[in-house]
């Protein structure tokens, strides 16, 4: 298990940046979850892994009470202050040891984390605090966003050598990461879930060459490498936002964010 601390740390340091440039899933993602539990209001919602609480804040006119659960107190002292609801709570815990009691949710979420995360602990935990009927989703957003050709190309740039810096330097030796791309399957194989399935959706927000920039600092391996004095120009950072600024200018173009949703019922 000498990867939590590793994973848990690659997220310290830039919380603030993560919480301004970040989507949040959108509406029809929580009428979707809400429609499966069978009830017009759930009682109670987990969001494990919570991070700044981007996907814990969107449920505080939708369910009676939220708790965010997160292991970095650098990210959870982001979500304690940004976030105004009563009927939110933020607390220390793991995907596999949450500190919750048995069958007390009706839905617990993971949004932008499972990759991060042991698949069977963490299932295995999530059955746990689930009601029978509850509800189960791992929601992860495509990067980048559809934008423009252009911008995504020096998006996927600046990702590609960030990836390659950090592993030439070897810069995060004890990060793990589990592949998206199995999530569904691992949902599946599980056995914790009478059905599975995934659900594909996209929210319309707007950005600027700021934002396209922000956005890819805030993804792990371009934070770490700049944490070990990786310069910007090596990470295809200013290639990324000189592109982007041709594209757009200083102006506000819409942005469309796709999501997968791999849900399973209890």
């Amino acid at each position: 298990m000498s990867h939590i601390p590793a994973n848990i740390e690659r997220w310290s340091g830039f919380s603030g940046l993560y919480d301004d440039y970040r989507p949040a899933p959108p509406t029809v993602y929580m009428d979707i979850l809400t429609h499966y539990t069978g009830m017009e209001r759930p009682g109670l919602v987990v969001d494990i892994g919570c991070g700044t609480g981007l996907s814990t804040r969107i449920w505080a006119e939708r369910a009676d009470q939220i708790i965010g659960v997160e292991p970095s107190e650098d990210m959870r002292g982001i979500a304690e202050n940004r976030t105004q609801a009563i009927n939110i709570h933020y607390q220390a815990g793991f995907s596999s040891a949450t500190g919750l009691p048995d069958a007390c949710a009706d839905i617990v979420t993971i949004s932008q984390a499972l990759h991060w995360m042991q698949p069977e602990p963490t299932f295995q935990e999530v059955a746990r605090i689930l009601r029978p009927g509850g509800v189960f989703a791992a929601v992860d957003c495509d990067w980048p966003p559809t934008i423009h050709p252009d911008v995504e190309m020096a998006y996927n740039d600046c990702m590609k050598k960030s990836r390659e810096i950090e592993k030439q330097f070897n810069d995060a030796p004890q990060v793990i990461y589990f592949p998206k791309e199995a999530h569904l399957q691992n949902i599946r194989a599980s056995g914790r879930f009478r059905y599975v399935r995934e659900v594909v959706l996209h929210s319309l927000e707007a950005g600027d060459a700021e934002r396209i920039v922000g956005l890819a600092v805030s993804q792990g391996h371009v934070a770490t490498a700049l944490k070990h004095g990786h310069s910007r120009a090596d990470l295809g950072l200013e290639h990324l936002r000189e592109v982007a600024q041709k594209v757009m200018g200083n102006q506000s173009i819409p942005w469309y964010f796709n999501y997968r949703v791999r849900v399973g019922i209890m």
